[in-house]
């Protein structure tokens, strides 16, 4: 009693802060109320995919407080921000469009040893606890270019080396937390095809534009 009455007095001492902006947040949530609002209110992108992609989603730009949750997640190892982030992500599908297995962007295998965690498959396993569909991590990124930092034009002419381990879902959810120039969704997505795979959406937090 003594201990959780010394974390209710350090809490009003001392607000915990956002996970994505760091402002003070109440007790025990995640994220503070405007970036929860700020998810809450973004308006969904919806278009036709990359190559082999048959729809893409977002939630939100990949600006303002929607940035920050996904540089949060990412780059501020906190992995709490995933369930909110699937939430927005839930919130901008169509529910008809929320079918099949829910396929997570694999991270390259040097950077997944890195940080130690992935990001896109966070998201993805949040997102299938949310939905109540299967998760299946069914795709590997081989050795190849890292695309951050590198011009559109050459993420586009030439996009990382992607292939499936296993056998392909007949639908799939591919989950990643930014859309950029969407040649990873379309390597991943066309993974997917070769192997079965009739339907591929791209569900993502963010999209650069």
């Amino acid at each position: 009693m003594r201990e959780s009455a010394l974390r209710r007095l350090a809490s009003v001492a001392a607000p915990p802060g956002c996970g994505a902006c760091g402002l003070a947040c109440p007790a025990g949530a995640v994220i503070c109320g405007g970036c929860e609002r700020a998810l809450r209110d973004s308006r969904a992108l919806v278009s036709a995919g990359p190559r082999e992609v048959d729809l893409a989603i977002a939630a939100g730009e990949y600006s303002g407080r929607l940035r920050a949750v996904a540089h949060g997640l990412k780059f501020g190892r906190k992995l709490s921000l995933a369930g909110p982030a699937a939430e927005a992500i839930r919130r901008a599908s169509p529910p008809a469009e929320l079918r099949g297995v829910v396929v997570p962007v694999p991270a390259a295998p040097w950077r997944r040893r890195w940080r130690g965690f992935d990001p896109a498959e966070e998201l993805a396993l949040a997102l299938a606890a949310l939905t109540g569909l299967p998760c299946r991590d069914c795709l590997r990124r081989c050795s190849g270019p890292r695309q951050v930092g590198r011009s559109r034009a050459d993420r586009v002419s030439d996009p990382p080396r992607v292939k499936l381990r296993g056998a392909a879902p007949a639908e799939a959810l591919l989950v990643d937390d930014v859309h950029t120039t969407g040649a990873t969704l379309g390597a991943c997505a066309a993974a997917l095809r070769a192997g079965g795979c009739a339907r591929v959406v791209a569900l993502t937090l963010a999209r650069s534009s």
